[in-house]
């Protein structure tokens, strides 16, 4: 096994040393009751993020947790692959399974990052219980990590990974803000029951909304099929719930399988279908484009057809409150949620102009863009961070 990383700053070249985890940390374990201090749970965090999603700063109450100090890191022993950790920057109160560290001769910020290294990873979940599993503190404890002798290059390097996360942070919250903007606009440009127009509109449109069920303005609403014969030529996208995100297609599944099949015939899919899921998570809306073609799709996902609106106001239209209310209200039957095509054709939609339908379409699309595009790069910051994760920490034995 390497002594040293795979890259690292210039300047540094001498083996880095062998070091238990239990050398590193003092494990925490005074307990408090205060009402003074903030508590924090499992649930403020935001899996693998290393960030409260909640304000706990007046999160006050009587219950009975670990202390922490500022600079201490808390990390979750309960099913650790959930990732619960976090820098602390303030004193407060942990409850529930979680570790309290607070680092013993090692850069603090070194130590939040190796904790999320590959390494340490592969310690944490080597754990005891099937249903509810735990980190093993005896096994964790012995285990032996590989870090710089040379305090400068801890610093270094938990300074570059903190510049990182920052980053992630601030592209994260810009990326909330923004489907926050959306749903606001989801909010305004379409009318509130009752109402027969909405609140905000684009100038020179003032005529009342027409509300029609989805059923008697379309063609085709039927659902996909998972074909029986894979064999043969042809490479298809199988396009599955979890290909569909804000309102777009990001298709991962391939397979192959005769072009005459009778159940090709029946879902596959052609350019401006609507998918819309009704099976598991429901709701989940999206409009097939040309790029992802040939393509699939199987019992979870309807599919709406030649139909007597704007194709993107209408996908915009069956994503927006009023149908998570119309889902809510609908009973489900079954081991999962699920909607009937029946109810998928009794969809009431609330409708202006087609030129009216055009602008509210392509102003969502413009909002899509830029959230997919914001995606994107937090995916890429993601990977870079993961990358040096992997990179600037040596693997296990």
């Amino acid at each position: 096994m390497s002594k040293v990383p795979e890259i690292r700053f210039k300047g540094f070249t001498d083996a880095w040393e062998q070091r238990e985890f239990l050398e590193l940390v003092n494990k925490l374990s005074k307990t408090s009751i205060s009402e003074n201090l903030p508590k924090i749970e499992f649930e403020d965090i935001i899996s693998g993020e290393g960030r409260l999603n909640k304000d706990v700063s007046a999160k006050f109450d009587n219950r009975k947790g670990i202390l922490f100090n500022e600079n201490n890191i808390l990390y979750g022993k309960l099913r650790p692959y959930l990732k619960n950790w976090l820098y602390t920057d303030f004193k407060g109160i942990a409850l529930g399974d979680f570790w309290v560290f607070e680092a013993k001769n090692i850069e603090p910020k070194f130590l939040y990052f190796l904790i999320q290294a590959d390494i340490y990873q592969k310690a944490a979940n080597d754990t005891s219980g099937t249903k509810m599993p735990r980190s093993d503190w005896q096994k964790v404890s012995s285990t032996k990590f590989y870090i710089p002798r040379d305090l400068e290059e801890q610093i270094k390097i938990g300074n570059l990974l903190w510049e990182i996360e920052e980053t992630l942070t601030l592209h994260q919250r810009k990326l909330e803000q923004l489907q926050q903007t959306k749903t606001a606009f989801l909010q305004k440009m379409f009318p509130q029951p009752g109402m027969l127009a909405p609140e905000q509109r684009f100038p020179k449109f003032s005529e009342n909304w027409n509300s029609k069920k989805l059923g008697d303005f379309t063609r085709l609403i039927t659902k996909g099929t998972t074909p029986k014969d894979k064999s043969g030529v042809g490479e298809v996208n199988m396009i599955k719930i979890e290909n569909i995100s804000n309102g777009k297609i990001n298709p991962t599944n391939q397979i192959s399988f005769k072009e005459h099949e009778t159940n090709l015939k029946r879902s596959k899919l052609i350019e401006k279908d609507i998918l819309f899921s009704i099976a598991g998570t429901l709701g989940r809306t999206a409009l097939v484009t040309e790029s992802i073609l040939p393509a699939n799709t199987n019992q979870a996902l309807a599919i709406i057809r030649d139909y007597d609106f704007d194709s993107i106001f209408l996908t915009t239209y069956l994503s927006g409150p009023k149908l998570k209310t119309y889902i809510k209200s609908n009973p489900t039957v079954g081991a999962q949620p699920n909607l009937s095509l029946e109810q998928i054709n009794n969809i009431t939609v609330t409708a202006p102009s087609t030129q009216e339908q055009k602008r509210i379409g392509q102003l969502f699309l413009k909002i899509d863009q830029v959230i997919n595009l914001h995606q994107r790069e937090l995916e890429l910051l993601k990977q870079t961070k993961q990358g040096f994760l992997q990179k600037m920490f040596p693997k296990g034995e």
